[in-house]
């Protein structure tokens, strides 16, 4: 349960013990109010350091912006810019705060945060309870019980200072919901990591889709995390000059060694001004889908997102046990699932306390696609709950120190766990081996990562099954190939200082890891394990999203040998669908649009997604087809068509302002960013809120809107797909 919903429960269990039924404590958000105790006012001292109740008349009263941090939950924001704080004790007021980003502590809570409570002095009016001490508001401070706390009414005031936030640059509401055939209306992006900010040890990864205390905390400077420009950043140094791909560690080995990198690497500044990130396409260790940016997404026709909770202990450990990059808490990859998951729902929460109370938020997350089908229906967007990591349950192939292995009792318990947490689509394993698989086999410093995981020297073959699993090549670091016969055998190898003496772990390899690449088409030795295909079956009764697109090529095909079996469908979310056989079982995948125009062939940038619209129908399946876009999933972003990164000199018909949505309803004008102007036409789609202008250049581009049609029915594709996985779940349990 959440913590806004605990707040509002208890005010009604306190009913029914019988005190006065409940004030309203919801629809004061982003609203203007002047508190009032008795004939006295609260107001600013006259040194302008703190707030006492001396104001004698309204006129007088400070007005407060009531900013919502969570249901029934509030900063109290002056028209000067300073907050009502209780830090310690007495009553003070600040025009800056500290949070647990800032602190880099997740256990601090700020005081600035005030539950609004009916008070139990008089029931007509409310008490203010600090969050972060859990005591009253008194006459000069914070007191312990209701007999000395003050019973404050809520006066409505005007002209008060708005708190910071970020512009929606969209006008209108939410038009279209259903087809005339009574489909749903609505994109899906079936690949989504709204919260990596929460993955990692809660530093790598920074900006957050919302913070509590706002948009200066959610996507504020990231110094503090990726040092003086941003020379501390050393994944996202790697990865956006390289991706995956990156592994040549001796050009970085001098800087690892001095703890920073030896140039610049990016501006850190955040709100307001934004200098060099968000930026989905340069900057991937960075916040692109901020919620201000998610709801006008939803406002262009965004109506589904699978949202999964990722991490990389590897990563992780490297960074922090270095330290390079601070962390909030440990980098265990279920650490940050259990986080992301519980802030996934505080997230909705969030954005119903904006929308002035429970479930009436555009945000929903949804257990059943009945759910999604009524959340979408009623012109929301629907939010359904994933994972995608490696050590999965922490099934490690090599327990941490003092664990144990898993079994399938450990299986079923987990499962039964995070299916009660709402979590109803799984990837069986990501990037590193573990106890249900080996990994995807990407290369890179990936692959160095999965030595560093297990302990397992690398362990490829050349012969492969012909699937289109992403496993296939060369090997960037050769030295380390050793197959072994035995998937689970003990590794030869000790890592399990890794995340205490990363370098000094990995020295002992160090002539392994620089003897270079091995060319050929290497695949994993291995598929499932017989804990592996316990869970795919489980995951099949159960009717939940069986995510495909990082099995390696040999769990691959023992997946949709199981799929075909039991006419089972699954999720492609990364844009496999082996030659429509997906399609063929109802499952779903990916499509993407050409970034560049051709003048002399209209409607060639959408030619792929219209090839493969022709595929699903070919296929039997239902003819519509969804992003994957992998936002803050390190995975790059839609290209702009012009300027120096464009597609030359013959592009024409650029996005302009203002444009209106594909159903009509929403009209867009010129994305900001705080003080920062954004050009979709020369910048790209640096965060999930241009998914407009994507949708508006595909159209200047295709012959018809018609040709966009199956994109915006591919939210009933999705529905329709996990409406048959749970079909097929309870056959298969025999219901």
């Amino acid at each position: 349960m959440t913590p806004g919903l605990l707040v509002l429960l208890g005010a009604l269990g306190a009913c029914e013990r019988g005190s006065p039924a409940p004030l309203d404590v919801t629809s004061q958000a982003l609203g203007c109010y002047s508190v009032r105790v008795g004939e006295r006012w609260l107001a600013a001292t006259s040194g302008g350091d703190g707030f006492d109740f001396s104001a004698t008349h309204a006129g007088a009263a400070a007005r407060f912006f009531f900013q919502p941090s969570d249901l029934g939950t509030y900063l109290l924001y002056d028209t000067q810019g300073g907050y009502l704080v209780a830090e310690h004790g007495p009553l003070t007021r600040e025009t800056g705060l500290d949070s647990d980003v800032s602190r880099v502590d997740d256990s601090y809570i700020s005081g600035a945060e005030w539950v609004l409570e009916t008070s139990e002095r008089d029931g007509a009016v409310y008490q203010l309870r600090s969050r972060r001490h859990g005591q009253l508001l008194g006459p000069g401070g914070l007191v312990d019980g209701p007999r000395d706390a003050v019973a404050v009414a809520l006066e409505p005031a005007t002209h008060c200072l708005e708190h910071p936030e970020l512009s929606l640059d969209a006008a209108g509401s939410v038009g279209r919901t259903t087809w005339d055939d009574g489909d749903l209306y609505g994109i899906v992006d079936t690949h989504s990591h709204l919260l990596s900010n929460f993955g990692f040890g809660g530093g790598l990864f920074h900006g957050g889709a919302w913070h509590r205390l706002g948009v200066e905390h959610a996507l504020g400077d990231c110094e503090t995390y990726h040092g003086v420009n941003g020379r501390q950043d050393f994944f996202g140094f790697a990865f956006d000059a390289s991706g995956n791909d990156s592994s040549d560690i001796g050009d970085m080995l001098p800087d690892l060694i001095a703890g920073e990198l030896s140039e610049d690497n990016h501006a850190t500044d955040g709100y307001p001004t934004f200098t060099d990130w968000p930026d989905a396409r340069k900057r991937s260790t960075h916040q692109a889908q901020y919620f201000r940016w998610l709801e006008r997404a939803w406002l262009a026709g965004l109506r589904l997102v699978v949202q999964h909770a990722t991490s990389n202990s590897v990563i992780c450990h490297v960074t922090v046990g270095e330290g390079y990059q601070p962390a909030r808490y440990d980098c265990e990859d279920m650490t940050a699932i259990d986080r992301i998951v519980d802030e996934t729902w505080a997230l909705q929460d969030y954005i119903d306390a904006r929308s002035g109370g429970p479930g009436l938020g555009w945000f929903r997350v949804v257990q059943t696609p009945a759910e999604a089908r009524a959340v979408i229906a009623d012109g929301k967007l629907a939010v359904v709950l994933g994972i995608e990591v490696s050590d999965l349950f922490d099934c490690r192939l090599l327990p941490r120190v003092g664990k144990t292995g898993c079994t399938q009792e450990t299986v079923l318990a987990e499962l039964d766990a995070y299916q009660a947490r709402g979590v109803r689509a799984i990837f069986p394993v990501h990037k590193y081996d573990n106890a249900f698989a080996p990994g995807d086999g990407a290369g890179g410093f990936i692959e160095l990562g999965n030595f560093l995981n297990s302990g397992h020297w690398t362990n490829m073959t050349e012969d492969c099954p012909d699937t289109p699993a992403g496993d296939g090549g060369d090997l960037d670091f050769g030295g380390l190939l050793q197959a072994r016969d035995d998937y689970l055998a003990p590794p030869p190898n000790d890592v399990s200082g890794l995340p205490y003496e990363p370098l000094l772990t990995i020295a002992p390899y160090y002539y392994y890891i620089e003897q270079g690449s091995l060319d050929g088409d290497w695949c994993q030795n291995h598929g499932f394990t017989a804990l592996g295909e316990f869970l795919v079956w489980e995951l099949m009764t159960r009717g939940l999203i069986l995510e495909l697109d990082h099995l390696p090529a040999r769990a691959f095909e023992q997946a949709y040998a199981l799929m075909e079996q039991h006419d089972y469908p699954g999720a492609g979310s990364h844009g496999r669908h082996w030659d429509g056989r997906l399609y063929a079982l109802g499952g779903v995948s990916k499509t993407k649009f050409r970034r560049c125009h051709d003048p002399d062939q209209p409607g060639q940038s959408l030619r792929d997604y219209l090839d493969r619209i022709a595929l699903i129908e070919e296929m039997g399946g239902y003819p519509a087809e969804g992003f994957g876009f992998d936002f803050n999933g390190f995975a790059g972003a839609h290209g702009p068509r012009f300027g120096d990164e464009g597609c030359g000199d013959d592009q024409a018909d650029p996005v302009d302002y203002p444009f209106t949505s594909y159903d009509g309803a929403v009209t867009f004008s010129q994305p900001t960013l705080g003080e920062r102007i954004v050009d979709y036409n020369t910048e790209g789609m640096i965060h999930v809120g241009l998914l407009a202008e994507l949708i508006e250049d595909a159209r200047t581009d295709a012959l018809s809107d018609d040709d966009l049609e199956p994109l915006f029915r591919s939210a009933e594709g999705y529905v329709r797909m996990w409406e048959k996985a749970e079909a097929r779940g309870a056959a298969l349990r025999g219901e």
